[in-house]
């Protein structure tokens, strides 16, 4: 496989297929080939059976991977070609579930909506993996509550979707035997974004931080962003086509991973680890 893009979610994946015994190279900070060395990555592509982008638009709106290479994808002996999206193309949908029949385009990932639909039309290999609010080690509401950045608002009937950085990995491999198309890879359970912060907190034996209404929270313009655009995603198509089970279905398992593995000070029991027949 080449990764236009090995960061964190893609890092994650290429660990899960490295250990399968694949060939893994690609751009990024995990990367070993510069974006911009045209030979390089032109040579990693013709050997690559299979290419993923994780890299989003940049900050002029244009993705960098269909700018530079699009035509090289296009000729790409690649049987597979996969992109990493975001559920932002779907916009505020006041709350209601939505899949991915859903129009897109029409909240504030303007330029994330064009790159999606970009890739779609790229080539017939391609699949469009859309993704919500990615967790794991290093990023979740642990690290959130260590560092004095969480916080509870107040945002009544607000909730988001989630995502465990490893079924982002399960679900590209589930993919990778599926046809092309466009899935979203969420958890089960959409939900306030302060069940998480203190579900976190109780494995951690500490107290949430304080209630804070949204308007006095003093956000910036790009966090408060995140709260004018409301919606649960579905998560069915992959599970019908794909077979793509989230080994953590709701936060709650999630947390618990996480606590057993990476939070020393959990107040709580290492849970085990679910098995595959109850996942």
């Amino acid at each position: 496989m080449f990764v236009f893009g090995l960061g964190y979610s893609a890092g994650v994946l290429a660990r899960r297929l490295a250990a399968l015994g694949w060939q893994v190279a690609g751009t990024g900070r995990g990367g070993t080939i510069a974006f911009d060395d045209r030979a390089a990555v032109g040579a990693a592509l013709g050997a690559a059976t299979h290419v993923l982008s994780s890299v989003p638009p940049g900050r002029d709106g244009c993705d960098p991977v269909l700018d530079h290479y699009g035509e090289a994808l296009r000729a790409a002996r690649a049987g597979w070609i996969g992109y990493l999206s975001s559920t932002g193309v779907y916009g505020d949908c006041g709350g209601a579930w939505v899949d991915e029949s859903a129009a897109i385009g029409l909240g504030r990932r303007s330029a994330r909506s064009e790159a999606d639909r970009g890739w779609q039309a790229l080539d017939s290999r391609v699949r469009v993996f859309r993704l919500p609010g990615i967790y794991g080690p290093g990023r979740s509401a642990f690290d959130r509550l260590r560092d004095g950045t969480a916080r509870r608002l107040i945002a009544p009937g607000q909730v988001f979707s989630r995502v465990h950085v490893d079924d982002i990995a399960g679900g590209v491999m589930a993919g990778m035997a599926g046809p092309p198309g466009v899935y979203n890879l969420a958890d089960d359970e959409p939900c306030d974004q302060n069940a998480v912060i203190e579900a976190a907190a109780r494995l951690m034996g500490i107290e949430p931080p304080p209630l804070v209404p949204l308007d006095e929270a003093g956000l910036s313009p790009m966090a408060r962003a995140f709260y004018t655009e409301n919606r649960r995603i579905a998560n069915g198509k992959a599970r019908r086509i794909l077979g793509w089970r989230p080994a953590f279905p709701t936060y709650r398992e999630g947390l618990r991973d996480l606590s057993a593995t990476t939070s020393p000070i959990s107040a709580s029991p290492a849970p085990p680890r679910l098995s595959p027949v109850q996942r």
